[in-house]
């Protein structure tokens, strides 16, 4: 099994429940959400693989550790996974990024898929799935499903608000996979969204409605 970890660290909290504010702006909501995902990366990076290089300081030779040949790649579910990109990316420059794109069904609720573009080696690399909602669990579910029909086998999943229902979907459907949060809300309402939460991610990046 996976493991779930809710990330409790006191600037991540505090920025959240700034973005969480109605009267939060667009340009303050934007910055704190790559502030967030930069702030979140340190955690969701703790296990990646380290290897000893010889190096030389000024003053002597020395055996060090770098990270390893792992290669990373960030996949955004479009559009507000967009928004943790830069975030992550200001940590591991070297990333590729590639993206995913659905919208949600207003009928059914649930998400289709219209955009899969990804690096050739995806199958070989560390991803971080990015999504700042984990809501019904559809997006989330669909989206590893498209990476795993491609050979992607190490993939953990980073999201700022999760909602139990979607969680369990998550877990349900890869119980192999990472999961990682800023927190765990009370429930889905009757239109699927996060309650408390903080209202559409999409729009409040971008300004729509």
């Amino acid at each position: 099994m996976g493991k779930f970890q809710v990330i409790s660290h006191p600037l991540i909290q505090h920025k959240l429940s700034i973005l969480r504010r109605f009267d939060t702006s667009t340009k303050h909501f934007r910055e704190l959400v790559n502030e967030i995902a930069m702030l979140m990366g340190y955690e969701v990076s703790r296990e990646l693989p380290l290897e000893e290089v010889e190096i030389e300081t000024p003053i002597t030779k020395t055996v060090q550790k770098q990270l390893a040949g792992k290669k990373l790649a960030v996949v955004p579910i479009l559009r507000a996974g967009i928004g943790m990109v830069d975030g992550l990316l200001s940590l591991v420059p070297a990333a590729k990024v590639g993206h995913i794109g659905m919208y949600r069904d207003e009928e059914t609720l649930e998400p289709v898929e219209y955009l899969v573009k990804l690096p050739e080696d995806i199958d070989q690399r560390q991803i971080f799935v990015v999504d700042p909602m984990l809501a019904t669990g559809g997006s989330a579910v669909l989206a590893i499903d498209s990476l795993k029909k491609r050979g992607a086998a190490n993939i953990k999943f980073v999201c700022l608000v999760s909602a139990p229902e979607g969680l369990k979907r998550l877990q349900e459907a890869h119980p192999d996979i990472d999961i990682y949060t800023a927190a765990l809300d009370e429930k889905l309402n009757d239109k699927g969204y996060i309650v408390p939460g903080l209202g559409d991610a999409g729009d409040r990046l971008f300004g729509t409605k």
